[in-house]
């Protein structure tokens, strides 16, 4: 059971991450436009915003891991798409006005709002190896089947925001989602260690 949790909250935070990352574009679209700097723009903020989540989410899980400190993770990143849905207008509105070059403004804006959320969604991967290698010699095994999980997790949040979600809802009303369905999965490490004591 510990295990499939490790696994369900790795392949989440693979479909939080896609799923942000395709809606950024809509957001940044009524300021910035949809042109390829746009694009450029987002995709590079959230490269560099997943490099540094898995530095730091190495790191931090040298420290005493456990399965709750995975869960915080994911309320974290739900919890720091907050200012998207609540300020993004004003702070959109405000680059816009400021920056004069559509490129950096898109860099600027993506960079503000998604490198946050998006570092410590990929603070989770690493995280969910540390728990997960309880012997050497399953490290690579441990590593492979996390990296399969997330990247499987934003296949399907790429394939079912773009193809059905963006259809059904808006774009806040998908964001408010993944932050309440973040913060469940993220409560559910405190039930499971609840349920063995």
């Amino acid at each position: 059971m510990r295990k499939i949790l490790v696994f369900a909250l790795a392949g989440w935070s693979g479909f939080f991450v896609m799923a942000v990352e395709l809606l950024s574009g809509r957001i940044l679209a009524p300021n910035f436009g949809n042109s390829i700097y746009v694009w450029g723009a987002v995709i590079t903020v959230f490269m560099l915003a997943l490099s540094v989540g898995y530095l730091l989410g190495g790191n931090f899980s040298v420290f005493s891991p456990s399965l709750r400190r995975l869960g915080g993770l994911l309320i974290a990143a739900g919890m720091t798409t907050l200012p998207v849905v609540v300020f993004g207008d004003q702070a959109l509105d405000w680059i816009f006005n400021h920056v004069n070059d559509p490129r950096y403004g898109s860099l600027l804006a993506s960079s503000m709002l998604f490198f946050v959320p998006t570092a410590i969604s990929g603070m989770v991967s690493p995280y969910a190896i540390r728990l997960l290698v309880t012997q050497l010699h399953v490290s690579g095994k441990a590593a492979g089947s996390v990296y399969f999980v997330s990247t499987f997790g934003s296949a399907v949040g790429t394939i079912l925001t773009s193809f059905y979600l963006v259809l059904l809802l808006e774009v806040n009303e998908i964001l408010w989602g993944m932050m309440a369905a973040s913060t469940c999965l993220g409560l559910l490490p405190i039930l499971f260690n609840k349920a063995e004591q």
